[in-house]
């Protein structure tokens, strides 16, 4: 068997992946290496339920193998497994690791799974080394056939369980704790609002208050593109800046002053009245489970929210908010990080990439000659 290559983050840029910033900060090392030297890496956890009828909830509980170097013989989630390395990882690509250990463990097929969703993100320590853990839940169909691993596996006691089941597991029985806690709060919660609750609304239907969060390091066309698209689908917009107290580094190098001078400009010269916008400057707070609230808290009141982000967009999902679908244009190449990149580069295909009145402001922050030095010192430091 080839030896896995992890996805593993430095200890101080784990707080980045609460801001949905991924790919940034992972970086590959053999699974032997990273365990021996401690470095943190991400794993995923998949609770699995499914309704047997209408009053009826199963719970699918594995218990791990008497073989596993680790925690033998107790019972755990549904499925685990280490996220493997890859560019440009995602919480999408990280969702279908779980997918992934949900077939290798118990056989379950990808068709079979009715509906997934992000549920949190934990940070994981034990005697080997941290875990940073993407937790998703899972519907399956009840009539799944189930196949237990078990090399993986205990085959006769991994299987669906009743709520009072569960109850008398969790009670009496071996279990990690860090997925003890899960089911507890799982089966104490309404799992049927829980996933009912997840909408995206259809972009033709009208709104009064759109919400669209971008870090607009710097605003170009892509950004202009959603933002007259929401005004079509909206009375007024509400513009998050993201990561607002981030400057002066190669990902964020515009302070939260200079990006809202940025919008504000770029409104102007559509002639977009200020009395439909309204922009908020919104901090990271690096907790991906609170993130929601904080925003609200900030913004205020708003009827649908827009992004393109997947990790934003599940975000505000697993919190019941409605989230309208993607208004994506050349993702690949009106993004903010192609944008710096090509800028760094020192030529000129990024002129067509970010409005004229955004460049005209760049020039008067010195923010090309900002980012170019930056992009330096990032190197030296390398």
């Amino acid at each position: 068997m080839d030896e896995e290559i992890l996805a593993c983050v430095e200890e101080k840029n784990i707080q980045y992946l609460h801001s949905g910033q991924i790919s940034k900060y992972i970086f590959p090392m053999e699974r032997i290496q990273a365990h021996k030297k401690k470095i943190p890496h991400i794993i995923v956890r998949f609770f699995i339920i499914s309704f047997k009828s209408e009053n009826e909830i199963l719970f699918l509980v594995q218990k791990r193998g008497k073989s596993k170097e680790s925690y033998p013989e107790f019972f755990t989630d549904s499925a685990s497994g280490h996220v493997i390395f890859e560019k440009n990882l995602d919480l999408t690509k990280i969702k279908n690791n779980a997918i992934r250990e949900l077939e290798e463990e118990f056989g379950i097929l990808k068709k079979a799974i009715e509906k997934i969703i992000f549920y949190d993100l934990s940070v994981e320590e034990d005697n080997v080394t941290k875990e940073i853990a993407y937790i998703f839940l899972g519907v399956v169909d009840y009539d799944a056939e189930l196949n237990p691993n078990p090399e993986e596996v205990d085959p006769n006691e991994s299987k669906f369980y009743s709520k009072s089941e569960l109850i008398g597991i969790l009670r009496n029985q071996k279990s990690i704790d860090y997925s003890k806690k899960i089911w507890e709060k799982i089966i104490s919660s309404d799992v049927k609002e829980m996933f009912q609750s997840q909408k995206i609304v259809n972009t033709t239907e009208k709104f009064n208050t759109g919400f669209f969060i971008g870090r607009f390091q710097p605003l170009h066309h892509g950004h202009i593109y959603v933002i007259k698209r929401i005004l079509e689908l909206c009375n007024r917009i509400k513009i998050g800046i993201g990561s607002s107290q981030m400057s002066n580094n190669m990902n964020d190098p515009f302070t939260s002053e200079e990006r809202k001078m940025f919008i504000e400009s770029a409104m102007r010269k559509r002639e977009i009245p200020s009395e439909n916008y309204d922009i908020f400057e919104i901090p990271d707070i690096f907790n991906a489970n609170k993130w929601v609230d904080h925003v609200t808290s900030i913004v205020g009141n708003f009827d649908v929210a827009f992004s393109n982000s997947d990790w934003v967009r599940q975000l505000f999902e697993s919190k019941g908010i409605k989230v309208g679908k993607k208004l994506e244009i050349f993702k690949n190449k009106f993004n903010g990080t192609n944008v710096r990149n090509l800028i760094v580069k020192n030529g000129k295909k990024w002129f067509n990439l970010v409005p004229k009145e955004v460049i005209t402001l760049m020039e008067k922050f010195n923010g090309i000659e900002r980012m170019k030095n930056l992009s330096k010192n990032s190197e030296k430091r390398e």
